[in-house]
């Protein structure tokens, strides 16, 4: 046992990240931790010789009025040093702390410190692989750790040994075979964690016990299926009036406040499920949506034995039903509710492939890594959905290998979660699903939704892209090279190669058979690149390729297309694939003499040949097969060739397709379609057409009180440049002067939407270079690393922040509360008249006759406008700016329709100065 190992847990403040470029140390706190008990702790604020960035005050909340009777680091460095001697050392992120922690110390002119260290973020994203995140202020959050002041060391290092102490704690919860596997990887990671996995291994060999949660598959512990609820529970009715909602909301929501668009909404779905017919609802923003539905869907469940399914776009909804909406119903019914989550079933982890993939004796780190979050991850999970896990970009490669394809052998859901997501599904009142599922499962030879009572379509709006992705085909010229990098030519020792060594110690082929494939996989590669150099020559050749954007696309139509070249390359493919089935049965006739990691080569070889079999598919979908009712064209960064070459193939209207997999419900169950946007003034069946709802079914809109937005103020700036009559950077100017205003006046905490990412870019660039700004942290999105969740949770970190975004940031993006103050609308939301989708759609539509901008380009823009105007309230106290800076609004005669859209809120239109002023006054109103 090693339980009295001193940890020097450590953290410190500093002005940026780079000792090397003059940043320096303002705080350092180090926690002495033994027997897991607190011992000492030390701190101490040094002078960094420099004043603090603005950034850094507003994120550490460290002035330089804190720091100017400290000693600079030199001061400390010898107590520091001799506090570190014969402890390991701990971080949240050892690669920062450490290093700079080094570079001082070598800078004090001590000698570097010499021991072993742990990173809390390495074994926290081990030992709690479904965390949403593993910042220390979130990992505190989530396991009930104090930390006062994130980003100050004193409070940070403490929370990092609770941390660690919460680690030890679980490591102690796992089951032995989990601990074993853990220990047996854990020397390939990149801090010190294995002495801590052995002390655990060891102490839990001490303690014999009987796990009751879990089964075993061979040296896998999987979480056992949690009992189904059982049925029984009294039947109450459905609460007609509004005394009896009232009274049932309240059990559950103790300061309810009655909503009547809310009741009516109830009462309007729960008539319609009874009914078995189809309806429509426009719910905005304030009503309570969620609610609205799963109150009748439940009681329409109970009292007819019939289950509802519901299906929503977004996984944020999901998990919303389920963590939050759903409890709150069980609350209400004093009962518990059957439930079922069901996604597809490549969401589900294979536990045959995962139990394969541990033979593995030559891994990634990323690999390693992933593979001890999966083990822990299937002792821990209750749902098998691999979109649980928290894993890294490489992680996700391993993740694809272990996803469920096939039906299992055997239908029992005692080792397989796609089997028990069934089971429940079939026992359960309501279903919870996404658009994708419920698509893909209508063509299904075995439906599982036949047996519903009921369909509650939620973000009913996004159902029509969930159609086109459905049934979307990609061909990405990176994803085809790594395919043809997992097995390699002899000479590259891949997969074939190993395959190769050991058809040759074991005999279990002939060379000649060997030969084959490898002359069928270079023929392959041959072909792919000389199709792949036919094409690029087509696009030389175009007329854009002379525009100095770097970026092109092109329809395929557009291209003379080496037709032949792609046929050949089909072909190839497909006598490289005939030549490694033939390898792969030969060795099948010796597999019982193979040992455990040939094994694994094998089945990994059968793994790459489906994957080339699925590619071969998307190269016919792609290439081969030209269809009327879809559109194709390439992208390409010509910085960046062949690499960034990628052709999309996407159908141009759904409409046929969702009329037909509805076709059957809507005959014997109610389809309730429903979202905060449906409809848009003057063409209010923009969406519902789409969808093939019948023009005979009525479209219910619902509006929450005009109080619920009485925090809400609109702003149209009239004296904003109209972009025809002025240059591009004459605008930009403009609109980077009126954003500096606008947020300097409401201190920040300003989204700011573009419809163009090269408008974002040169706006952002501007304001950088003027530095009026400068005390403010900008995050961009396209600009600033990371994806679009990471900018919010970035944007929401520091009180005076701006977060610049294009299309994605107009929908779906919420920030509770009074972290969101204004919404600036650069340019009214219409898509690029040249990106490859819309503008394919809009030919479709010409070719019927019909006007594109009124019937697709302005509703889809309005639609946009109604989204990017709700991000800004999402709650009856939340008080927001709605800034719009194009003039377009006031000029052009569509301009009303996107008032229009807008709920009843008092609209301003102003010149620049005077907006400023107005909303400075309102602003400081609060």
């Amino acid at each position: 046992m090693n339980e009295s190992q001193k940890y020097a847990i450590v953290d410190i403040e500093t002005t940026g990240h780079s000792p090397a470029n003059g940043d320096r140390m303002i705080q350092i706190a180090i926690v002495i931790m033994q027997d897991w008990q607190v011992v000492k702790t030390y701190t101490k604020f040094i002078h960094p010789g420099k004043k603090i960035p603005l950034f850094i005050q507003d994120l550490t909340n460290i002035t330089d009025d804190d720091v100017k009777d400290a000693l600079p680091f030199e001061a400390y460095a010898d107590y520091i040093y001799e506090l570190l001697q014969d402890t390991v050392f701990v971080a949240h992120n050892t690669d920062f702390d450490l290093a700079f922690l080094q570079a001082e110390f070598t800078r004090a002119g001590l000698s570097k410190w010499h021991g072993k260290k742990m990173d809390t973020v390495e074994l926290a994203k081990i030992l709690f692989p479904m965390s949403l995140s593993y910042k220390l202020g979130d990992l505190a959050s989530d396991l009930k750790i104090p930390l006062e002041s994130a980003h100050r060391a004193d409070d940070d290092a403490l929370a990092t040994a609770y941390l660690l102490k919460s680690c030890w704690e679980e490591l102690l919860t796992l089951p032995l075979v989990t601990l074993e596997q853990l220990h047996k990887r854990s020397f390939r990671l990149r801090s010190n964690l294995a002495q801590l996995f052995f002390d655990a291994l060891v102490l839990k060999r001490s303690k014999v016990s009987i796990d009751i949660d879990h089964v075993f598959f061979n040296k896998l512990a999987i979480r056992k299926m949690a009992p189904t609820p059982k049925n029984g529970d009294e039947i109450v009715p459905y609460p007609q009036t509004t005394d009896d909602k009232l009274l049932l909301l309240q059990k559950a929501i103790p300061n309810f406040e009655v909503r009547p668009q809310q009741f009516k909404m109830m009462d309007s779905i729960y008539e319609k499920l009874n009914a078995k017919e189809e309806h429509v609802i426009e719910a905005s923003t304030g009503i309570g949506k969620t609610l609205g539905y799963l109150v009748p869907a439940i009681f329409y469940a109970k009292q007819t034995n019939q289950k509802i399914g519901i299906s929503t776009y977004t996984s944020h909804l999901l998990d919303q039903l389920l963590q939050n909406e759903i409890p709150v119903l069980e609350q209400m019914l004093g009962q518990r509710i059957k439930v079922a989550l069901l996604k597809g079933m490549n969401h589900y982890v294979d536990l045959e492939k995962f139990e394969k993939q541990l033979k593995s004796l030559d891994e990634s780190y990323d690999e390693t890594f992933t593979i001890l979050q999966t083990l822990i991850w299937v002792a821990k999970t209750e749902t098998g959905d691999l979109n649980e896990l928290n894993v890294s970009g490489g992680g996700q490669l391993l993740l694809d290998k272990i996803r469920k394809t096939a039906l299992p052998k055997t239908t029992m859901p005692l080792y397989d979660f796609y089997s028990r997501a069934i089971q429940n599904s079939r026992q359960a009142d309501i279903v919870v699903t996404n658009h994708a599922m419920l698509l893909s499962d209508l063509v299904r030879h075995e439906q599982i939704f036949n047996s519903f009572g009921g369909f509650i379509i939620d973000e009913a709006h996004q159902f029509i892209q969930a159609a086109i992705n459905q049934d979307e085909k990609i061909f990405s010229y990176t994803n085809w090279k790594y395919l043809f990098g997992q097995i390699g030519n002899y000479e590259d020792e891949g997969l074939y190669y190993k395959l190769c060594k050991v058809a040759y110690k074991k005999h279990i082929t002939n060379q000649q058979t060997l030969k084959q494939v490898e002359k069928r996989f270079k023929q392959m590669v041959q072909g792919f690149d000389e199709a792949i150099a036919l094409l690029y020559n087509d696009v030389k050749k175009h007329p854009k390729n002379a525009l100095k954007q770097q970026k092109m696309s092109l329809f395929l139509t557009e291209l003379a297309l080496p037709q032949e070249a792609f046929e050949k390359v089909a072909s190839l493919v497909q006598q490289w694939l005939d030549a490694a089935k033939s390898l792969h049965a030969q060795f099948l006739h010796d597999v019982n003499e193979l040992a455990p990691e040939h094994h694994y080569l094998l089945e990994q070889w059968q793994y790459w040949m489906d994957e080339f079999t699925i590619k071969l598919s998307e190269w016919d979908d792609v290439f081969l097969r030209h269809e009327d009712h879809y559109s194709c064209w390439l992208e390409l960064d010509k910085r960046s060739l062949p690499g960034s070459i990628q052709l999309f193939k996407k159908p141009v209207d759904v409409t046929e397709m969702i009329g037909k997999l509805f076709a059957p419900i809507r005959e014997k169950n109610a389809v309730i379609w429903t979202s905060g946007t449906l409809t848009v003034p003057n063409n209010e069946r923009f969406i519902t057409n789409q969808l093939g709802i019948d023009a005979s079914i009525a479209i219910e809109k619902l509006q929450a009180d005009p109080s619920y937005y009485a925090g809400a103020q609109v702003y149209i700036v009239e004296d904003m440049p109209d972009i025809q009559t002025v240059s591009q950077s004459d605008y930009i100017e403009e609109v980077a002067n009126a954003i500096t205003h606008a947020v300097r006046m409401t201190e920040g905490r300003s989204f700011v939407l573009f419809t163009s990412q090269e408008m974002l870019r040169q706006t952002v660039d501007l304001i950088n270079e003027s530095e009026l700004l400068s005390e403010y942290m900008l995050f961009a999105q396209g600009v600033t690393g990371g994806s679009r969740m990471r900018l919010l949770k970035s944007f929401q970190k520091f009180n005076h922040s701006v977060l610049f975004g294009t299309n994605s940031f107009w929908e779906g993006v919420d920030v509770p509360g009074d972290g969101l103050a204004t919404v600036i609308v650069v340019r009214l939301p219409f898509s690029a008249p040249e990106e490859p989708s819309f503008k394919a759609r809009s030919e479709h539509l010409q070719k019927q006759g019909m006007n594109a901008f009124a019937e697709l380009a302005l509703p889809e823009a309005v639609l946009r406008f109604k989204q990017g105007f709700g991000r800004l309230i999402r709650s009856s106290q939340d008080r927001g700016a709605f800034i719009v800076l194009d003039r377009r609004i006031e000029t052009k005669s569509y301009g009303e329709q996107f008032i229009e859209s807008l709920p009843p809120i008092s609209i301003q239109k102003l010149p620049l100065h005077s907006m400023v002023q107005q909303l400075g006054n309102w602003y400081n109103e609060r």
